[in-house]
């Protein structure tokens, strides 16, 4: 819903964190990633409806959910149609051991979890965005408009964002340039200077998420109570999954290149998502921000 917020002033990275910037993290650190870690079936248990039999020890092994699309028409109500778990997929191997980052340096990296995210920001004295943050400084000085440039459909002239083009999931038409990610900044940046604020990869929010997270704030409030700016907000203070998992799930901006008119405009820019802190996919990035 649309509420007035007040924030203290924050810098914002211009671009997604690219694969250049978070190798030379990887680097200093000897950091590993979520999806460079066995799966501890004993953690994971715990997020899902009880009973769940144990996968077998090859699905435990190191890896990520890789996008891959359907050879068949499917449901777009089931998503393990086009997800598939793939061992050795991580942020070096977005797609599986086969594939590789090396020409894609200067691109989001992605298969990266929220503690991954929190580990890098921390190394590079900076922290996530707040879900308010991130949407204040995407809508670029807008208001009540549904893109992060207006409200022209970004599906009408020059290409303003690296979104899905054509019917999801089967087949991507690439008329904005790329089928996947997208090379930061090649796309015009909002009001504020920032690229890719919509499309390209989902970004991080330090924010919990709960679906009733807006209405929770305003429980009742008179119309004029209403009127007063939230003050830096933070999100509620526990989550919950939507799906009814037990997983702690964070919330995710922006959209990403899978988002389609068919299935997801989350790439306008005041909708949102939601992704488990432990769990990276390959269209997940984050940006982060730096207090003055």
């Amino acid at each position: 819903p649309i509420h007035r917020v007040r924030l203290n002033a924050f810098w914002m990275d211009a671009t997604e964190v690219t694969n250049e910037q978070f190798a030379k993290f990887i680097e200093a650190t000897g950091y590993k990633t979520m999806a460079e870690r066995l799966v501890d079936w004993d953690e994971l248990k715990k997020q899902v409806p009880a009973g769940t039999p144990k996968p077998s020890d090859e699905m435990l092994q190191a890896g990520s959910l890789v996008f891959t699309p359907p050879t068949k028409s499917v449901s777009t109500n089931d998503a393990s149609q086009w997800w598939v778990w793939t061992t050795g997929a991580t942020w070096k191997h977005p797609e599986g051991p086969a594939s590789a980052m090396d020409d894609r340096m200067d691109h989001p990296v992605v298969q990266v979890a929220y503690v991954d995210a929190v580990a890098y920001a921390k190394w590079a004295g900076k922290r996530l965005p707040t879900e308010a943050e991130w949407e204040y400084a995407a809508r670029g000085g807008l208001e009540r408009q549904p893109y992060a440039w207006g409200s022209e459909s970004p599906f009408e002239g020059k290409p303003r964002a690296n979104i899905w083009q054509g019917p999801f999931p089967n087949r991507d038409d690439k008329t904005d340039g790329y089928s996947g990610t997208a090379p930061v900044k090649s796309y015009a940046p909002n009001g504020y200077g920032l690229y890719d604020v919509s499309g390209n990869v989902w970004e991080w929010c330090s924010d919990w998420y709960r679906p009733d997270a807006y209405s929770l704030l305003y429980r009742g409030l008179d119309s004029e109570a209403l009127k007063i700016p939230l003050l830096n907000p933070k999100g509620p203070a526990s989550p919950i999954d939507p799906h009814g998992n037990e997983s702690k799930v964070r919330v995710q901006r922006g959209g990403s290149f899978l988002c389609s008119t068919n299935y997801c405009v989350r790439y306008r820019v005041g909708l949102r998502m939601h992704g488990a802190e432990d769990t990276g996919l390959s269209h997940t990035g984050f940006r982060c921000v730096l207090d003055p």
